[in-house]
């Protein structure tokens, strides 16, 4: 791999699929922290995983945004209160409720129904989270953080979504509505005090419910190193492409950037150099170089150990 001049890390900035995040950002409005703090405090940057030994993922073993939200939230100062529909026109008339307060995040839903993305036309097994606006005459309005601000869809589309029937995490129906401020947190507190339960997740404490042969950190990477190598099919590819490495790098990236705003130097370059070793992956795998994309896994493997034992040692 590539050893690159500069050892520094520079924060990025810019698109990527930070749906649950960007949303959350909306809801808090004026009070929000900066979109990197709230996806640290969700501890999504620590770890990596590897489900039934085949889907990958660079989130924590067992890690769902469902499993983070609102535990984050109180980090970050904030409670929002949680709604599960009983079946579609109990969570319409929940929804329609809501509304007269303000919006409302919505989520988990199937991204594969939401037809006003350009090549959704069914359930694709794809998480997606929304803040909705408005529903009227048949339709829903909608912030898309995915790159779609003021979409509308038809309602039995979104409808549809929102039942989440393909998705293997979190109940159908379920939004979030009431968003309060019940004390102000500073940026840098939240990152100090999201630091216990990334070293949980890094370490892969307490029970997942998981398909068998599912791995975790190191062995995730080791593993998928090997299913590359041995010849990565398109479906794999693909959703590395288009959206695993770009969050995965951007994940680590912002984990970076966090910790080193609070003095966490080395686990600030270990995270840093998670960020370039995963980004390194996104050419390799749209040209095909399979071979260096499994020797860049193999790089990454021991740096989640690593990373664990920095953040332990200065906490």
């Amino acid at each position: 791999m590539t050893t690159w001049k500069t050892a520094l890390h520079f924060p990025y900035i810019g698109s990527g699929p930070y749906c649950y995040t960007n949303s959350i950002a909306m809801m808090l409005g004026e009070r929000s922290p900066q979109t990197a703090v709230i996806e640290f405090a969700t501890s999504s940057p620590f770890g990596m995983q590897l489900i039934g030994g085949t889907l990958p993922f660079f989130d924590p073993y067992g890690w769902t945004p469902e499993a983070t939200i609102d535990h984050a939230l109180a980090v970050m100062g904030f409670t929002a209160e949680v709604v599960n529909g009983k079946d579609a026109d109990d969570a319409l008339s929940h929804l329609e409720a809501a509304l007269e307060n303000g919006p409302a995040l919505v989520g988990p839903v199937e991204m594969g129904h939401l037809r006003h993305q350009p090549g959704k036309n069914g359930a694709i097994g794809a998480d997606h989270y929304l803040v909705v606006l408005d529903v009227g005459d048949g339709r829903v309005l909608m912030h898309d953080p995915q790159g779609y601000p003021y979409a509308s869809l038809p309602l039995d589309d979104f409808m549809d979504a929102w039942r989440a029937e393909t998705i293997d995490y979190g109940s159908p129906f379920t939004m979030r509505t009431a968003f309060r401020q019940v004390r102000d947190v500073p940026e840098e507190e939240i990152v100090r005090a999201s630091i216990p339960a990334a070293i949980r997740w890094l370490s892969m404490d307490g029970s997942h419910d998981l398909p068998a042969g599912s791995l975790g950190n190191g062995d995730a990477a080791e593993r998928l190193a090997e299913r590359i190598e041995a010849g990565c099919d398109s479906e794999l590819r693909d959703v590395l492409i288009h959206f695993l490495v770009r969050v995965g790098t951007r994940r680590v990236a912002d984990a970076a950037t966090c910790l080193a705003r609070v003095g966490y130097g080395r686990a600030s370059q270990i995270a840093a150099e998670q960020a370039k070793l995963i980004g390194s992956l996104q050419y390799l795998l749209v040209v095909g170089d399979d071979a260096t994309t499994a020797s860049a896994l193999r790089e990454l493997a021991p740096t989640y150990d690593r990373l664990r034992e920095a953040l332990i040692n200065q906490l």
